[in-house]
């Protein structure tokens, strides 16, 4: 830790501040890619659970919308910058003050990072790669790094521990596991005080309908078919984004730095079987299922062991079904949402015949 230390102490001394953080620094939490999926709900979990100011900077491509922050807009704790991970002198002002940082920014698609790998290099390892460079000039007090269990592979039996080693299968899954060894690499070399979050697949309202579920569901509310991969047996362990969010909040206050953290939902489902609990809760017939061609290196199944930030005091508190019926009805019921980007991106349209044709 003496290089971290040793630099805060510079960094005070500049400020005026003694050794310690300066007090503007403690509270301030920048949140990158907070107009997204995830991002968006941690930003209002933590404007509703801490008094911190919550600053976003966020890009706002395709899957990145401010209407996602649209209950944040007018709280006085809550602000806003539209720029990228990858422009050093954003970030450089993003981080300004900041005491905290819970990096989600990041291209997350595998399919599209099939067709379009360099998007996921230059943003998910060269953009956290700026951001951690960033925060070790600032000298931030946690960096919050948000990956996925993608970065294992996947796993027949059993379930992955924090030590086991990282074998991506797809560009998405190697792009992220580059972020994360770069922000173990931060840690170790500089004191750079890192906790890295690997949460399983996550669903919840407002996820962009490229995703499986919300894919799925908006495609049976037009009557249209469910495109399925293979045989469909692939299995997930399904993660309710609340109880996602509230693990991220706890590693943020209570995570060891330097480590590593699973958050899983202990939902573990074959894709057919989500695909189908999806026609019952919107009365739509099986018909609509219709098996395509699966995607090259496709994961079987994926698990995580989650005791380590169990031992913290968390633990998934919504059940799946539960959850999966309040997504499905709250796309069902918000169709203002979700048309808009059916009719309205051209660029995703293009993915969907693009991808889908093959």
């Amino acid at each position: 830790m003496l290089p971290y230390l040793f630099q805060q102490q510079l960094l005070c001394q500049k400020r005026g501040a003694g050794v310690g953080y300066p007090q503007n620094m403690a509270k301030i939490l920048l949140v990158t890619g907070g107009a997204g999926f995830i991002g968006s709900h941690f930003v209002h979990y933590m404007l509703q659970h801490s008094d911190y100011t919550v600053r976003v900077l966020d890009a706002l491509t395709y899957a990145g919308r401010r209407e996602n922050l649209q209950e944040a807009e007018g709280n006085p704790r809550f602000e806003f910058l539209h720029g990228d991970v990858r422009s050093r002198e954003t970030v450089e002002q993003a981080m300004e003050g900041v005491s905290l940082v819970a990096h989600f920014a990041a291209e997350t698609h595998v399919d599209r990072s099939i067709l379009y790998p360099d998007a996921f290099i230059t943003t998910d390892v060269y953009g956290t790669f700026v951001m951690l460079e960033v925060a070790r000039q600032k000298g931030v007090e946690r960096f919050l790094h948000i990956s996925t269990d993608e970065v294992y592979g996947d796993i027949e039996q059993g379930a992955f521990t924090e030590e086991s080693p990282l074998r991506p299968n797809s560009p998405y899954a190697a792009s992220k596991a580059g972020a994360d060894l770069l922000a173990r690499a931060y840690y170790r070399t500089y004191g750079l005080p890192v906790i890295i979050a690997r949460p399983s697949n996550t669903f919840g309202p407002r996820q962009y309908p490229e995703k499986l579920i919300p894919f799925f569901t908006v495609r049976a509310l037009q009557d249209e078919p469910l495109p399925l991969y293979g045989d469909g047996t692939q299995v997930r362990d399904w993660l309710y984004v609340e109880d996602h969010v509230r693990a991220l909040a706890l590693l943020l206050e209570r995570g060891q730095v330097g480590e590593a953290y699973n958050i899983a939902g202990g939902n573990e489902r074959q894709n057919r079987e989500v695909a189908r609990l999806i026609l019952q809760i919107l009365q739509k017939p099986e018909s609509l299922l219709q098996s395509v061609p699966d995607r090259p290196g496709h994961d079987r199944r994926y698990a995580l062991d989650t005791r380590k930030i169990r031992a913290l005091g968390w633990q998934p508190q919504t059940p799946f079904e539960d959850a999966l019926r309040e997504t499905v009805l709250w796309y069902a019921h918000h169709p203002e949402w979700w048309e808009p980007i059916l009719k309205e991106q051209a660029e995703y349209r293009a993915f969907i015949q693009q991808w889908y044709s093959r």
